[in-house]
């Protein structure tokens, strides 16, 4: 039995006509219209949340693919960390701008409290390994520069967390704790 609303819809007016608006209210076919109108509101919101979860990671890649050297050359450990560096100041001019924005004894802007939460959670990830593409592999950096921004093609490339001594670990894709 389909279950997407569309195929249902379909079958129901194929078996109906076109009376599917003259359906009784506990009906089987009025109610396999509910439960499928039900499924892909669920399907949605799952993927929303899905997709707003991964963002993080996403922007991480693709700031780190613009980076790239145009010679995808090997980088060292002390590249990478000039690399993360710039990825975490990457938001200090628009919170500097906040900040020079808020009038003296009011409260901070929603968006102000986020970046600066944002860059205090990537910071403590810097000091304990920071999530990044394997930048060191030729293979990896050929993949990387390949990469087209689709989630599921990131498990294609390796991985490593890079912390702010210069301790590199191998890491996996997706990113979980301190993996």
């Amino acid at each position: 039995m389909p279950s997407k609303l569309s195929k249902v819809q379909k079958h129901v007016t194929k078996k109906k006509g076109s009376k599917i608006n003259s359906l009784h209210e506990n009906s089987r076919d009025a109610k396999r219209l509910r439960n499928a109108g039900a499924r892909d509101d669920r399907v949605a919101r799952l993927g929303a949340v899905r997709e707003k979860a991964n963002r993080q990671w996403l922007e991480r890649v693709f700031f780190l693919q613009d980076r790239l050297p145009d010679t995808l050359h090997p980088l060292d450990v002390e590249a990478i960390q000039a690399l993360i560096t710039e990825f975490l100041k990457r938001n200090d001019e628009e919170i500097e701008q906040l900040k020079a924005e808020r009038r003296v004894g009011r409260p901070p802007s929603t968006r102000f409290t986020m970046l600066e939460q944002e860059k205090r959670v990537e910071g403590k990830e810097y000091e304990s390994g920071f999530w990044v593409p394997n930048l060191r592999d030729e293979e990896t950096l050929t993949r990387l520069d390949g990469w087209r921004g689709d989630w599921i093609s990131l498990a294609n490339l390796r991985f490593l967390r890079v912390d702010a001594g210069g301790l590199v670990t191998e890491s996996q894709f997706p990113p979980r704790g301190a993996s």
